[in-house]
């Protein structure tokens, strides 16, 4: 069974990875890890009629390459623990009916694939399944209508906006096996320090990456230099500077081997990415893509995965209401 120092979980069982996979598009078959993905499409529609549709697609694509490649079917997932940022987490609950696994809804916007693969990892911890699989997605054209503008609008981006991955990613773990294994968990608090721009969403994130990691290191008494990687998501060039400069303050030197999923996605220069990338698609491709494969290699022994998200809604902003945010952390580690 778990046990808990502060807002930290440590898993005596530590649940491991039996299998992953990751989808995108085609700004992501452009980017430095696009030869980490199982798949990508050329064109962002995936050949449905909708936006949304083609986010449904991600998910299903993601799955069932996860699933192939764990050598499983539906029915060996005693539950799935997935979201995305759109209403109702359509994306998810669409993409994924047709399975007939039981199913978990989740909001953390992008800290989504943090808070499902943890609850998934709690899950099998506690005895309640043998397997669970953790999954989310976005696209940016059906985050650009619900959260900013229709792309017909001809907004023009300011220099702290990110672009919304359009990709997906997802872990299936299990009790037991070689693959990775989720070994602590700390589950973030809601930190709010009055950012009110949706279009800088690396300065409204970057305090509760800042807050959640703290917490992390004290708990588990490591520092960053006690992980191969340390990788915040997806606050981009602003927010991981902020979050370098608070523990600077506090004498604390992140190092080299902090990054952010959203400044490793694509090249920021040139694909014209502003700050970098964002969505829940981002952190779980990051993951599925390129960070568990590298462990895979060898090349990665121990990481501190912590995606963050904004908690923000469109209603919430016309309101003129600040942006809520959130990070989890996961210890990952052969």
């Amino acid at each position: 069974m778990a046990t808990r120092k502060g807002n930290t979980l440590f898993l005596d069982t530590a649940p491991s990875v039996i299998s992953y996979g990751a989808v995108g598009s085609k700004k992501e078959s452009e980017g430095p890890l696009a030869a980490a993905f199982d798949r990508l499409w050329e064109d962002s529609t995936l050949g449905e009629e909708t936006w949304e549709k083609a986010e449904c697609r991600l998910q299903k694509e993601a799955i069932r390459i996860a699933l192939e490649k764990g050598e499983l079917s539906p029915k060996d997932l005693q539950v799935i623990f997935a979201g995305d940022l759109l209403n109702q987490c359509t994306s998810s609950t669409y993409g994924l009916r047709e399975l007939g696994v039981p199913f978990i809804g989740l909001y953390g916007a992008c800290s989504t694939m943090a808070e499902s693969l943890a609850l998934a990892a709690l899950f099998i911890e506690g005895g309640f399944g043998e397997r669970a699989a953790a999954i989310t997605s976005s696209h940016f054209c059906s985050a650009e209508r619900q959260f900013r503008f229709p792309l017909e609008y001809g907004g023009q981006r300011t220099p702290t906006a990110q672009w919304t991955a359009t990709a997906s990613g997802c872990v299936i773990l299990g009790a037991g096996g070689e693959g990775p294994k989720i070994t602590a968990v700390t589950c973030g608090k809601i930190v709010d320090k009055g950012i009110c721009d949706v279009n800088n969403m690396g300065a409204a994130m970057a305090p509760a990456a800042y807050d959640t990691l703290s917490a992390h290191f004290r708990a588990t008494g490591t520092k960053p230099s006690d992980y191969d990687l340390v990788l915040t998501g997806d606050l981009g060039v602003l927010g991981h500077q902020i979050v370098t400069e608070f523990f600077q303050q506090d004498g604390v030197d992140m190092g080299e081997n902090y990054q952010d999923c959203g400044m490793l996605l694509y090249d920021i220069q040139k694909q014209d990415m502003h700050a970098g990338a964002s969505g829940c698609g981002c952190s779980a491709s990051v993951l599925c893509g390129y960070l568990l494969r590298q462990m895979e290699e060898n090349h990665l022994q121990k990481i501190l995965f912590a995606p963050t998200g904004a908690l923000l809604s469109p209603t919430s902003s016309f309101q003129g209401e600040s942006i809520p945010s959130i990070c989890h952390a996961l210890t990952i580690e052969k």
